[in-house]
């Protein structure tokens, strides 16, 4: 015999006000120097969003992306116009 268990995870600000709303989103915070994670409705995360900036991690290497300068493009075009006259 075989037994299916559903866990429902509820909205944790909305648990605080004793409503039952399920969770769909995850909210990260920072507190005391960790990293923490709350179960959220779409909305609460919205409404978190709206308030604070999102995290960043800054212990990972962040990459630059490189810039074109318009002397490369111009070079570029150049080359293709010689390309489609031959």
């Amino acid at each position: 015999m075989v037994t299916e268990v559903f866990t429902l995870k509820y909205c944790d600000p909305h648990a605080v006000r004793e409503e039952k709303v399920e969770a769909s989103e995850v909210i990260q915070f920072a507190w005391d120097g960790t990293v923490r994670e709350v179960d959220a409705c779409s909305e609460c995360k919205k409404e978190h969003e709206a308030l604070y900036e999102p995290l960043v991690d800054y212990s990972r290497p962040f990459k630059k992306q490189r810039r074109v300068t318009k002397k490369n493009d111009a070079k570029a075009d150049d080359t293709e116009s010689t390309d489609s006259d031959a």
